[in-house]
């Protein structure tokens, strides 16, 4: 049954009228004539809700995949980590004003200032972990752990004032909780003493020897600034070492290219010379498995003669007749190695200058960058330099205007000792690895992680997902949308296993392909596996299938309100978009229709007509144009068929555009439309051929093929230009492939 939304669409093109001009037929669709092919408009790249769903829907396996590899290496760095136990202490730190400083300030401020601290909080934390006063405690540690130092120790202690009270917390973790208690009360001892004894002996003479050594560092600092910038803006440098490292990144990169490219080139060159030698030649000969047939045939006939002779006289008829097959055989055999040996010959010219010009590219890429590199070495030191003395000057200067201030700051106030709050315990449970947690985190990282991969390779991909994307993109009819039949797909490659022994056996035949005798020993045709395929279990998703071809006829004689459509091209932008199976499986509905139909195979380049319906190609659409072979010989019926007649392709030949651009190829198609009720023209694909726009002037339009989640749509953009320049009838768009099981559903509930 045709789906009536689908008629529905093309029937509103039948109230146009056909005045357009293509080829021997003078009508087109006014829809189309007035845009014979429109231009794919840009569409926004925004997602709404419903769109990124289907694309986490479609891309689950992607979303699987990134969130199994995340979460299990959190659980494998997790499981890896040794249990680390941490303590902590608490120290109050609070400043107490002197008696003559506790007598009250005038002045508007003084009210706002109570309860604050006098105290750098920061500044002492960087005092309690300087190297200075570190020391001492490192040594007493190393007593009984003799595997601390200062580095160890500042990696595993954090000081930090809690919020803005005057009490600090000093933690330290490790993975034996005896020695995080040790550590903790060693420092906590050495804190206390420092309290006490150290920082009220140096603060008056420490703030002196800061302010005399203040000008020499900040002038020294202004100096090397003036450089910096002088020297920046004479040789436009900002990262001289980066630069470097990438440039010579750069260069071994190219280096290796180049003589990689170099030894391929030394290899192609061999193998050309050795083309030039018999035995060269010879051994070219030995992979092409046509001379290879033609070789074993000549020397079937030589022992068939050789037996025959036994028998009968040199001059008797059997005799001859094996000598004369022979003889025909000769020259084939000499033409096929002469090809085999050209073909050879041209492609290891071709790769020989290709080589070569890669070899050139990468030697002058890498000249220019040996140059810069050359001129890197004495600017990047120069600057460097000057980047290490700024920064040392720097460090000096704030580290001494900071000791300034909180020297400044203690030295006008009265210190007392500071008081332990909270003594150090050992720790009896470990605070890493935080197993939920990290769980926790893992799962939402992977979560996060997935949909951000999901999204970023849909946002790289450049292929169609839904109807309505072809819809939205291109400005075309939607002539049909083909379901995918796996069952289908399996039979046409057991058909082409099929197709390819048979041809085996043909080639060793001399007789026409189209014989009675040769046609019966054909296997069963897919028309016939499909009949049987709709009565199996399958019946349902088969019948989807038929209906779709059969909307697909229907709508293309829909297209015209004038005159029946009476021969199409069938095209794709590229290959295995399936416009083959399309074509031969089109071709076999309108039989169904009671019309008489001419498959023709114009594809002369990787035809695939012939191994749907399980012919042979030994001759075909090239012979009758090159060779002047009748039209009736190579015109092929299908057993299961009477009314479906295949022409195939035939023998490759050399320049195929040229053929079927030729006047004889011409004449032909406009006695097919005269024989037939509707020709059907199987083109190879319109990315970077001309061969269907040769074809399609000379018939009604041409029907664009495209396969959902496979065709790119720049590819079919490009295609859909060189139609509109060669101004072709594109009579619409048949969407292959489609595999969503609810789309269907909607039209063929009544088939339960």
């Amino acid at each position: 049954m045709i789906k009536q939304e689908h008629i529905t669409e093309i029937s509103s093109l039948k109230t146009s009228s056909l005045n357009g001009n293509n080829g021997n037929r003078s009508y087109l669709p006014q829809v189309l004539q007035a845009q014979p092919l429109p231009f794919l408009e840009k569409q926004g790249d925004d997602w709404d809700l419903f769109q990124i769903l289907d694309i986490l829907k479609r891309r689950t396996l992607v979303i699987a995949v990134v969130m199994t590899a995340v979460i299990a290496s959190v659980v494998g760095v997790t499981l890896k980590q040794k249990p680390r136990y941490e303590a902590n202490f608490r120290i109050l730190a609070e400043p107490v004003n002197s008696d003559n400083n506790k007598l009250p300030q005038l002045g508007s401020n003084s009210e706002g200032q109570l309860g604050k601290s006098s105290l750098d909080y920061e500044t002492q934390i960087q005092v309690l972990t300087s190297p200075e006063l570190l020391a001492s405690i490192v040594k007493q540690l190393q007593v009984s752990y003799p595997h601390i130092n200062y580095g160890s120790l500042l990696n595993s202690l954090t000081i930090t004032r809690l919020g803005e009270t005057k009490i600090i917390e000093v933690r330290y973790q490790s993975t034996d909780p005896v020695e995080t208690k040790v550590v903790l009360n060693t420092l906590a001892e050495g804190y206390l003493k420092y309290s006490l004894e150290d920082r009220q002996t140096h603060l008056r003479q420490g703030i002196q020897f800061v302010e005399k050594q203040l000008p020499s560092l900040q002038s020294r600092v202004d100096e090397i600034q003036k450089q910096l910038q002088k020297f920046r803006q004479s040789y436009d440098f900002i990262e001289p070492e980066a630069q470097a490292q990438l440039i010579a990144q750069q260069i071994q990169f190219l280096s290796q290219q180049r003589l990689a490219i170099n030894q391929q080139l030394a290899i192609v060159r061999t193998y050309s010379a050795s083309l030039q030698q018999p035995q060269g030649a010879k051994a070219a000969l030995n992979d092409a498995s046509l001379y290879q047939q033609l070789v074993n045939q000549i020397r079937q006939l030589e022992v068939q003669t050789a037996a025959e002779l036994t028998r009968f006289r040199e001059e008797s008829r059997p005799i001859e007749v094996l000598r004369e097959k022979r003889q025909r055989l000769l020259p084939l055999l000499q033409q096929e190695a002469q090809r085999i040996w050209s073909v050879k010959v041209a492609q290891v010219a071709n790769e020989i200058h290709n080589l070569e010009s890669q070899s050139r590219t990468l030697a002058l890429s890498e000249q220019q960058l040996q140059k810069r590199v050359e001129q890197l070495p004495v600017l990047a030191r120069q600057y460097t330099e000057l980047q290490r003395s700024l920064q040392v000057a720097t460090e000096s200067l704030n580290r001494f205007l900071t000791t300034r201030e909180t020297l400044q700051i203690e030295a006008a106030q009265t210190q007392i000792p500071w008081q332990l709050l909270q003594a150090p315990v050992q720790p009896g449970f470990p605070v890493s690895p935080n197993i939920p947690r990290n769980l926790i985190l893992g799962l939402v990282a992977s979560t996060l992680l997935g949909i951000g991969t999901a999204l970023l390779i849909e946002k790289l991909d450049n292929t169609y997902h839904t109807i309505d994307a072809f819809k939205e993109k291109l400005k075309l009819p939607l002539l049909a949308t083909i379901p995918f039949e796996e069952q289908l797909s399996k039979i046409q490659e057991r058909t082409v296993r099929n197709q390819t022994t048979n041809q085996t056996t043909n080639q060793t035949q001399t007789n026409f392909a189209n014989s009675p005798s040769q046609d019966k020993s054909e296997p069963t045709g897919i028309v016939e596996r499909l009949d049987a395929l709709v009565k199996n279990h399958n019946q349902y998703e088969s019948s989807k299938f038929l209906d779709a071809l059969s909307v697909l006829y229907t709508n293309i004689q829909l297209l015209s309100s004038d005159q029946k459509i009476r021969s199409i091209v069938i095209s794709s932008a590229m290959v295995g978009d399936g416009k083959s199976t399309i074509a031969f499986n089109l071709a076999q509905t309108a039989c169904r229709m009671g019309q008489r139909v001419l498959l023709v195979d114009t594809d002369l380049r990787r035809p695939r007509i012939h191994t749907l319906s399980n012919l042979n190609n030994l001759w075909g659409l090239s012979s009758v144009i090159a060779e002047s072979i009748p039209v009736e010989t190579v015109i092929r019926h299908l057993p299961s068929m009477s009314q479906l007649s295949v022409i195939t392709s035939g023998p490759t030949p050399p320049d195929p555009a040229k053929l079927l651009s030729s006047e004889k190829m011409k004449q032909l198609m406009a006695d097919f439309h005269k024989n037939f009720d509707l020709v059907i023209y199987d083109a190879p694909p319109l990315l970077g051929l001309a061969d269907a726009n040769l074809v399609a002037p000379s018939t009604d339009g041409i029907v664009l093929v495209a396969r959902m989640h496979k065709t790119d749509s720049s590819a079919l953009k490009e295609a859909m230009d060189s139609l509109k320049v060669s101004r072709s009838n594109v009579l619409g768009l048949v969407i292959n492939w489609h595999k969503s099981v609810s789309y269907y559903n909607n039209y063929y509930k009544y088939k339960n």
